[in-house]
């Protein structure tokens, strides 16, 4: 068998050769110029992108700084460098390239830079596109060193190529390395006149104060709920899209105040009503999507918290669980909702939210009304602590449960100025209602019951409170105990403090408060004194021990920079040289001392005093009973004990 039969030789592969109806051409043959095919099918721009400003009048929400560049463009006052410092997806890298944009801005009749931009210039599109040759755009966050800096500095003396300015625009300028922001500084206090910089950062404390006195700063504020709501339905309009306010306004508060991430969101709301084939996107849909509860369910969880129904707020916020609601989005609704609350009741015009439906501003105001900012401001602190504990919980919803309960215990109780209040009254709990009914709260009740007389409501059945009981007190009897437990010894003057110190035969402390401590205030739990020097420092905690353990109260004995009172020992010296004054001005005591010459009062008892002053057993003075009752006495008889010298 022939060779060339077993082994055919093998076919030539023709060349490639190109179809002309796909590929791009130029027309050089006559025929139509065409785009590539890639252009033809490009592929979906996200909505942030789309509809990304593109002139000074696109901007929402940045009037401010509008008006000030619009200002130095028509009177020639152009600064060199500019910073741009906002929170995320406000707009600063747009607004360096439209700022860019308007340095730039050439067109027939336009023959200097301008902010009225009519349709595209000669360079419009390549810079916001940032692939022009003349405005250069560098991440500071990849681009970190002085070597990327210095290829800058370098290229800075060198004239634009086609545009009027060169200019460049730095992103997250805060994070250059020192080095990299010292060797900018020459070439930013005085660049060469054809040459722009524009900053961003998110983090404006992160730059040094020798890089910001170089710039005009613009600070562009977070976008308003309103705004970004009007921002959205129009852009919703061009997509040919229904969405329902409620859900837009949902849309704006996830946003925070950024436009870029209410467009993000907006794209995942328009995704989801497709894949689900609804022709409107509803509320409903837009609170799966971000996983958030019912507004009306919110308020009606508050409500079951301040009542101190606590089976109906488990059985809620297990409910909302159950429906795909994430327990740290209800809590921080709740703190949203506390804080709203709070400002109705502090604020006027609050309840103008437009925010809020009609349905919400009523029923705000009808809980900022019951409720008193003891209350709110208690529940407040508890939420963000309890947000911080779910957030780092392996079972987030037993967390966030255990959080309410704990609001639903302790967040309305008594502060201590009301249990100081209530041990002075034996018990007894007679404030009046703080919030607006002004009804006083039941006797024995406590601030709970107060709260529940003012909230509509009661504890949930199943929780083991006896009627009239709070929850608290049906599992820790203690506070109800302190509360209607016989107070110890009254104290109402400093006089009484020293008397119940003689008393514990604490004599120590005793001297200590009479001959080193001037009093400069003193009320019911509460002592303010001056320390003179040699004092012991520690004697205002000893002081306060003491005086908890024996009255069974809590003293708080404060330090105080104010001059005081004399002393105790000063106030029974001035005492008793005026009772001597006035027996020297006796006629009988003038006569006994004209006829023994040398003699001297050594000591004058009023026989009418309720306590009698006794002479200190070292030096002769008197320990005084009551400055204001030996004030108050009318003496018709005295003693005097006089010697011979």
């Amino acid at each position: 068998m022939d060779d060339s039969e077993e082994n055919p030789a093998p076919i030539a592969e023709e060349p490639h050769r190109p179809d002309p109806a796909d590929e791009p051409g130029l027309a050089l043959l006559g025929g139509e110029a065409r785009p590539p095919a890639r252009a033809q099918a490009a592929g979906y721009q996200v909505l942030a992108r789309k509809y990304r400003p593109t002139t000074f009048d696109d901007l929402v929400g940045q009037e401010a700084m509008v008006r000030t560049l619009s200002n130095a463009f028509e009177t020639g006052r152009i600064a060199h460098a500019f910073m741009l410092t906002g929170v995320r997806g406000v707009g600063k890298t747009t607004t360096a390239r439209i700022l860019a944009r308007a340095l730039n801005y050439e067109k027939p009749g336009v023959t200097g830079p301008t902010i009225h931009m009519d349709g595209f210039g000669v360079h419009c599109e390549a810079i916001m596109e940032s692939r022009h040759v003349d405005v250069l755009e560098m991440d500071a966050a990849s681009r970190t060193g002085i070597d990327d800096i210095r290829e800058i500095i370098d290229s800075v003396r060198y004239l634009p190529v086609s545009a009027r300015y060169k200019v460049y625009i730095i992103d997250e300028v805060h994070m250059l390395s020192k080095a990299a922001f010292n060797g900018l500084l020459k070439t930013l206090e005085e660049p060469p006149a054809h040459v722009k910089f524009i900053f961003a950062t998110t983090e404006i404390r992160k730059v040094p104060v020798t890089v910001l006195s170089r710039c005009q700063r613009f600070d562009l504020r977070r976008l308003k709920v309103e705004e970004l709501t009007s921002l959205l339905s129009r852009i919703a309009t061009k997509e040919h899209v229904e969405v329902e306010d409620a859900a837009l306004k949902l849309i704006s508060r996830a946003a925070d105040g950024s436009a870029r991430d209410s467009l993000s969101l907006l794209d995942r709301a328009i995704a989801h009503g497709s894949q689900m084939g609804e022709a409107v996107i509803h509320e409903a849909e837009v609170r799966d999507m971000l996983g958030l509860a019912d507004r009306a369910r919110i308020f009606d969880l508050f409500d079951f918290v301040m009542k101190g129904d606590i089976a109906g707020a488990l059985g809620e916020l297990r409910a909302q669980y159950d429906v795909g609601a994430d327990p740290a989005v209800v809590l921080s609704d709740l703190a949203d909702l506390t804080h709203w609350l709070t400002r109705l009741k502090l604020v006027a015009g609050a309840a103008d939210d437009l925010a809020m439906s009609e349905t919400e501003r009523l029923r705000g105001q009808e809980m900022a009304e019951k409720l008193p900012i003891r209350v709110l401001a208690r529940t407040w602190q508890m939420l963000l602590k309890g947000l911080v504990e779910v957030q780092g919980a392996t079972r987030p919803i037993a967390a966030a449960e255990m959080v309410l309960v704990r609001i639903a215990y302790v967040a309305d109780g008594p502060g201590p100025e009301e249990l100081i209040e209530q041990l002075k009254n034996g018990g007894a709990a007679s404030r009046p209602s703080q919030g607006g009914g002004g009804s006083a709260a039941p006797s024995g009740g406590g601030p709970r019951a107060e709260l529940r007389a003012v909230m509509g409501g009661g504890m949930g059945a199943g929780m083991g409170a006896r009627p009239g009981q709070s929850p608290r007190e049906a599992y820790d009897p203690a506070p109800a105990a302190i509360a209607t437990a016989a107070v110890g010894p009254s104290l109402r003057r400093f006089e009484d403090v020293i008397a119940l110190l003689a008393e514990k035969r604490d004599i120590r402390l005793k001297h200590a408060l009479e001959t080193g401590v001037r009093l400069v205030r003193f009320e019911q739990g509460r002592i303010e004194i001056r320390l003179l020097d040699g004092t012991p420092g520690n004697l205002a905690s000893e002081l306060s021990e003491r005086l908890k353990r024996w009255t069974g109260s809590l003293w708080v004995v404060s330090i105080s920079r104010e001059e005081g009172a004399p002393t105790l020992r000063e106030q029974a010296i001035t005492r008793e040289e005026k009772l001597k004054e006035e027996a020297r001005a006796d006629p009988l005591v003038r006569a006994a001392l004209a006829h023994f010459p040398g003699a001297e009062i050594v000591h004058v008892r009023d026989t009418r005093a309720e306590e009698v002053a006794m002479p200190l057993a070292a030096s002769g003075e008197v320990v005084p009973a009551s400055h204001d009752d030996l004030a108050s006495e009318e003496f018709e008889h005295e003693d005097y004990m006089a010697s011979d010298e």
